[in-house]
């Protein structure tokens, strides 16, 4: 039986867990995906095992591993920023992952901590993968570009012309279902378009290398600070992800 103080610590997560559905617009606690898939539990344990299985990967066989990609990355000098950076921002997660999130770029807290999205922006994205029901540690987070560009500037061409083999490695060996890119840079990069995020986000896209895999484009934590209002509109993505991944893989043809 559950002590008082477990008990208070489950009323506290329930209640993070509703306010920030409030925070991204669900406009009720019971609101239901478009696909009319039910609002995820908080925690994946409590899913049915038949469910929770669709949320793992099946890789395809791969000649190399992610410890490989990051030998082969090094101390990487491929580009000028590694003039100015601290660390490399590798990448890190369940390298099984079914969902993968890929950005453009660390950041100040990332550069000096050679960990991704673990400033305010990676606060939210963690808060983000939480409200449908997953941990951090069940995807895996990357970025386009390894190295943190000077005053948190985009990455430019030559930049990510450099390092983006290496994302391409990382989804080959990961397989995720689903890759999640954040921003203008990273769905630009992944889809190899020039469309703007306005116009991509929220439907879903195919993966340009690998058939079985497919893209959600949404916007970019950072910009959600920024633009709070916009919320609302990364809510409706996050319930498409969890409609996606809930899905049987043999349904999704």
């Amino acid at each position: 039986m559950e002590t008082r103080a477990e008990l208070a610590e489950l009323v506290a997560q329930v209640a993070e867990h509703l306010r920030y559905r409030r925070e991204l617009g669900a406009e009720s606690i019971g609101e239901r995906p478009r696909a009319e898939v039910a609002s995820p539990p908080l925690n994946m344990q409590d899913k049915p095992a038949a469910v929770a299985a669709t949320l793992t990967s099946t890789r395809l066989e791969s000649t190399e591993t992610l410890d490989d990609i990051r030998r082969d990355l090094g101390d990487c000098q491929r580009c000028k920023l590694w003039k100015t950076r601290t660390n490399l921002v590798f990448g890190e997660g369940n390298p099984q992952a079914a969902l993968m999130f890929v950005g453009e770029a660390p950041g100040a807290d990332e550069d000096a901590s050679g960990r991704p999205f673990v400033g305010r922006a990676g606060q939210l994205l963690t808060k983000m993968i939480e409200a449908i029901g997953m941990r951090r540690d069940e995807v895996y987070i990357a970025n386009i570009v390894k190295s943190r560009p000077p005053e948190n500037r985009p990455p430019e061409k030559d930049e990510i012309e450099a390092c983006s083999p290496f994302i391409l490695r990382q989804i080959a060996t990961i397989h995720p279902r689903l890759i999640v890119t954040l921003g203008n840079p990273a769905t630009q990069e992944i889809l190899k378009t020039k469309t703007g995020i306005s116009r991509l986000r929220g439907e879903f896209q195919d993966y340009p290398h690998l058939p079985d895999i497919k893209v959600l484009p949404t916007f970019h934590p950072a910009y959600l600070l920024r633009s709070p209002d916009k919320k609302r509109e990364a809510w409706e993505d996050l319930k498409r992800v969890r409609a996606f991944l809930d899905e049987p893989r043999a349904s999704l043809g």
